[in-house]
Protein backbone atom coordinates (compact mmCIF):
# COMPACT_ATOMS: atom_id res chain seq x y z
CA UNK A 1 0.00 0.00 0.00
CA UNK A 2 1.39 3.40 -0.96
CA UNK A 3 1.77 6.26 1.45
CA UNK A 4 -0.70 9.14 1.12
CA UNK A 5 1.00 12.33 -0.03
CA UNK A 6 -0.16 15.47 1.69
CA UNK A 7 0.04 18.20 -0.91
CA UNK A 8 -2.03 21.27 -0.05
CA UNK A 9 -4.58 22.69 -2.46
CA UNK A 10 -2.50 25.86 -2.79
CA UNK A 11 0.33 23.82 -4.32
CA UNK A 12 -2.09 22.06 -6.67
CA UNK A 13 -3.55 25.41 -7.73
CA UNK A 14 -0.09 26.91 -8.30
CA UNK A 15 0.78 23.96 -10.55
CA UNK A 16 -2.50 24.33 -12.42
CA UNK A 17 -1.92 28.06 -12.97
CA UNK A 18 1.62 27.37 -14.21
CA UNK A 19 0.35 24.79 -16.70
CA UNK A 20 -2.27 27.22 -18.00
CA UNK A 21 0.25 30.07 -18.26
CA UNK A 22 2.84 28.03 -20.14
CA UNK A 23 0.78 25.53 -22.14
CA UNK A 24 -2.77 26.88 -22.24
CA UNK A 25 -6.01 25.85 -20.61
CA UNK A 26 -6.41 22.78 -22.83
CA UNK A 27 -3.28 21.26 -21.22
CA UNK A 28 -4.74 21.52 -17.70
CA UNK A 29 -5.58 17.94 -16.80
CA UNK A 30 -5.43 15.72 -13.74
CA UNK A 31 -2.47 13.92 -15.28
CA UNK A 32 -0.51 17.14 -15.96
CA UNK A 33 -1.16 18.54 -12.48
CA UNK A 34 -0.32 15.16 -10.98
CA UNK A 35 3.05 15.11 -12.73
CA UNK A 36 3.90 18.56 -11.37
CA UNK A 37 2.76 17.90 -7.81
CA UNK A 38 3.60 14.23 -7.41
CA UNK A 39 -0.03 13.37 -6.71
CA UNK A 40 -1.81 10.58 -8.53
CA UNK A 41 -4.45 11.70 -10.99
CA UNK A 42 -6.92 9.53 -9.04
CA UNK A 43 -6.18 11.53 -5.90
CA UNK A 44 -6.99 14.74 -7.75
CA UNK A 45 -10.23 13.20 -9.03
CA UNK A 46 -11.14 12.33 -5.43
CA UNK A 47 -10.45 15.91 -4.34
CA UNK A 48 -12.12 17.85 -7.13
CA UNK A 49 -14.43 15.41 -8.93
CA UNK A 50 -13.86 16.74 -12.43
CA UNK A 51 -11.28 18.79 -14.28
CA UNK A 52 -13.83 21.60 -14.33
CA UNK A 53 -14.19 21.25 -10.55
CA UNK A 54 -10.43 21.49 -10.12
CA UNK A 55 -10.35 24.58 -12.36
CA UNK A 56 -13.23 26.19 -10.42
CA UNK A 57 -11.51 25.53 -7.10
CA UNK A 58 -8.27 27.07 -8.40
CA UNK A 59 -10.10 30.11 -9.72
CA UNK A 60 -12.01 30.64 -6.49
CA UNK A 61 -8.73 30.33 -4.58
CA UNK A 62 -7.23 33.02 -6.80
CA UNK A 63 -10.20 35.28 -6.03
CA UNK A 64 -9.70 34.59 -2.29
CA UNK A 65 -6.11 35.82 -2.69
CA UNK A 66 -7.32 38.88 -4.60
CA UNK A 67 -9.92 39.61 -1.88
CA UNK A 68 -7.27 39.45 0.83
CA UNK A 69 -4.96 41.74 -1.16
CA UNK A 70 -7.80 44.21 -1.67
CA UNK A 71 -8.63 44.27 2.05
CA UNK A 72 -4.99 44.94 2.89
CA UNK A 73 -4.59 47.59 0.18
CA UNK A 74 -7.83 49.30 1.26
CA UNK A 75 -6.57 49.44 4.85
CA UNK A 76 -3.11 50.71 3.84
CA UNK A 77 -3.77 53.21 1.04
CA UNK A 78 -4.61 56.76 2.08
CA UNK A 79 -8.05 58.13 1.25
CA UNK A 80 -6.65 60.49 -1.41
CA UNK A 81 -6.25 60.47 -5.17
CA UNK A 82 -2.66 59.26 -4.69
CA UNK A 83 -4.09 56.54 -2.50
CA UNK A 84 -6.21 55.33 -5.44
CA UNK A 85 -3.02 54.73 -7.41
CA UNK A 86 -1.38 53.02 -4.42
CA UNK A 87 -4.41 50.79 -3.97
CA UNK A 88 -4.35 49.58 -7.58
CA UNK A 89 -0.59 49.01 -7.54
CA UNK A 90 -0.96 46.82 -4.45
CA UNK A 91 -3.47 44.52 -6.13
CA UNK A 92 -2.45 41.34 -7.94
CA UNK A 93 -3.24 40.79 -11.59
CA UNK A 94 -6.88 39.96 -12.09
CA UNK A 95 -7.29 36.20 -11.54
CA UNK A 96 -8.32 33.74 -14.22
CA UNK A 97 -11.79 34.22 -15.56
CA UNK A 98 -14.25 31.63 -16.79
CA UNK A 99 -17.89 31.23 -17.65
CA UNK A 100 -18.50 29.35 -14.40
CA UNK A 101 -21.33 31.23 -12.65
CA UNK A 102 -19.71 30.95 -9.23
CA UNK A 103 -16.41 32.36 -10.51
CA UNK A 104 -18.20 35.11 -12.43
CA UNK A 105 -20.12 36.11 -9.29
CA UNK A 106 -16.84 36.32 -7.32
CA UNK A 107 -15.27 38.44 -10.05
CA UNK A 108 -18.25 40.81 -10.12
CA UNK A 109 -18.21 41.15 -6.32
CA UNK A 110 -14.47 41.88 -6.36
CA UNK A 111 -14.94 44.55 -9.03
CA UNK A 112 -17.65 46.23 -6.94
CA UNK A 113 -15.36 46.23 -3.90
CA UNK A 114 -12.43 47.69 -5.86
CA UNK A 115 -14.57 50.47 -7.34
CA UNK A 116 -16.02 51.20 -3.89
CA UNK A 117 -12.48 51.51 -2.48
CA UNK A 118 -11.49 53.75 -5.41
CA UNK A 119 -14.59 55.92 -4.99
CA UNK A 120 -13.66 56.47 -1.33
CA UNK A 121 -10.37 57.93 -2.57
CA UNK A 122 -11.59 59.79 -5.65
CA UNK A 123 -14.87 61.11 -4.27
CA UNK A 124 -16.79 59.85 -7.28
CA UNK A 125 -18.25 56.49 -8.22
CA UNK A 126 -18.10 57.39 -11.90
CA UNK A 127 -14.39 58.27 -11.70
CA UNK A 128 -13.82 55.00 -9.85
CA UNK A 129 -15.55 53.01 -12.61
CA UNK A 130 -13.51 54.75 -15.30
CA UNK A 131 -10.24 54.25 -13.43
CA UNK A 132 -11.03 50.58 -12.85
CA UNK A 133 -11.73 50.07 -16.57
CA UNK A 134 -8.56 51.94 -17.53
CA UNK A 135 -6.52 49.88 -15.05
CA UNK A 136 -7.87 46.63 -16.46
CA UNK A 137 -7.28 47.79 -20.04
CA UNK A 138 -3.73 48.76 -19.14
CA UNK A 139 -3.15 45.28 -17.70
CA UNK A 140 -4.35 43.64 -20.91
CA UNK A 141 -2.09 45.76 -23.10
CA UNK A 142 0.87 45.32 -20.75
CA UNK A 143 0.85 41.64 -21.73
CA UNK A 144 1.82 42.74 -25.24
CA UNK A 145 4.72 44.85 -23.95
CA UNK A 146 2.84 48.15 -24.32
CA UNK A 147 3.17 50.17 -21.12
CA UNK A 148 0.52 52.67 -22.23
CA UNK A 149 -0.28 55.37 -19.68
CA UNK A 150 0.60 55.70 -16.04
CA UNK A 151 -2.07 55.24 -13.41
CA UNK A 152 -0.96 58.51 -11.81
CA UNK A 153 -1.73 60.37 -15.06
CA UNK A 154 -5.14 58.71 -15.29
CA UNK A 155 -5.98 59.70 -11.71
CA UNK A 156 -4.88 63.30 -12.41
CA UNK A 157 -7.19 63.48 -15.41
CA UNK A 158 -10.11 62.10 -13.43
CA UNK A 159 -9.77 64.38 -10.40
Amino acid sequence: MSRTRLIPDTQVFAALRQIIATQGEAAASFRAVGRMTGLAAATLVQRYGTAAGMMRAAQLDAWDIADAALQQADADAPRTAKGATALLKALPATPMMSRDPQVMARAAAWRRQVTKALAARLGSGQAAEILFAAWQGRAVWAQTGDQGFSLRDAVRKLT
